[in-house]
């Protein structure tokens, strides 16, 4: 079997030898091809993405994960998309407890990377399902914050949802709170809001490869139903639930009509979906960055927290804790069943 020698000072060099989308053991400076594939259904896979990667990387992610008690047995770099830099796996087949992610960030903060873990992980080139929260996760902003401003009453109403998102409030009990501050709001100033919605970066594009392979795309929102039909129309979502605004007059009245979306009417929609489209639960994905999007996250396969609050990423499966949500794709297209195109 061949070898790659990159011991002579290679902890400077890039790997440039290390073939995209191939399986390979390390040890003291040598790389050695493996004529198999790793176990998606056994132990854990480290992705480190979002770096400038050279050898040094690996001895110090290796290391790392041998503090923990993982041994990496198999090392892949691989590229799921053109518009990713390429990433690095690392598997350790006899793992079982994956490392906080808090833990992981605050290591690969030291590397400048992000550094995720994931256990069976879903397979992008068969149909799946994404469920994700609207606010701060498909759109940059909350809108109710953002009508807030709009009804001169912003600091009161961010202040709630900031105690809400960070698990420190009921968020029935905080929604309707904040919702009866908005009372008088003209519809033509939501009308005007829901335009110029910005998305979050990657999302559309996420989206687009998703849907190329079959995924079923929906949001399950805290938010209000007029700001997720936008959405919707931005990035081809299948379904979107959300809260419904009761106006009178074409104004707020402040309150709230029907089921209100929260924690548990989330994982509901997701279960749901997941019957409906009659997938296996690991090709489920749940994203959210608030405390209302745990439980849904922890229905799915795979739950990510996005730009989360601690809590958030300390109780999600993974995190993605900054940049594009387009790097979502290195924890979906883990080379581990066939190669996949760019």
């Amino acid at each position: 079997m061949s070898q790659i020698n990159m011991a002579q000072q290679a902890a400077e060099q890039p790997l440039q030898h290390l073939t995209l989308n191939k399986w390979f053991s390390y040890s003291g400076g040598v790389f050695t091809p493996l004529n198999y594939i790793p176990n998606k259904a056994l132990g854990l896979f480290s992705i480190a993405f979002a770096g400038d990667f050279e050898e040094k990387h690996i001895v110090s992610i290796i290391d790392f994960l041998a503090t923990h008690n993982q041994t990496v047995s198999a090392i892949c770099q691989y590229q799921p998309d053109l518009g990713l830099a390429p990433a690095l796996c690392f598997y350790a087949q006899n793992a079982e407890e994956a490392i906080n992610p808090l833990v992981l960030q605050e290591f690969s903060s030291t590397l400048d990377c992000q550094l995720v873990q994931v256990a069976t992980a879903p397979n992008l080139y068969e149909p799946g399902l994404l469920v994700m929260d609207m606010d701060s996760t498909a759109i940059t902003i909350e809108c109710i914050d953002e009508i807030a401003r709009l009804a001169d009453v912003y600091d009161e109403v961010a202040s709630v949802t900031a105690l809400a998102m960070a698990g420190k409030l009921d968020f029935s009990e905080s929604l309707n709170q904040r919702v009866a501050k908005l009372a008088g709001v003209e519809k033509s100033l939501i009308e005007e809001l829901k335009s110029a919605l910005p998305l979050m970066p990657g999302i559309k594009v996420l989206c687009q490869i998703l849907k190329q392979h079959d995924w079923y795309l929906a949001i399950a929102s805290g938010g209000f139903v007029p700001f997720a039909e936008r959405v919707q129309e931005l990035i081809n979502l299948d379904e979107v639930h959300a809260n419904v605004l009761e106006f009178k007059d074409d104004k707020l009245t402040g309150k709230v009509l029907g089921t209100i979306v929260d924690a548990q009417q989330k994982a509901i929609i997701l279960e749901s979906l997941q019957h409906k489209l009659g997938l296996e639960k690991s090709q489920t994905v749940a994203i959210g960055d608030g405390a209302n999007d745990l439980i849904m996250m922890a229905k799915a396969g795979l739950g990510v927290a996005v730009h989360g609050k601690p809590k958030v990423v300390e109780q999600a499966q993974a995190a993605i804790c900054e940049g594009s949500l387009l790097q979502l794709l290195y924890m979906l297209a883990i080379p581990l069943d066939r190669e996949p195109a760019l």
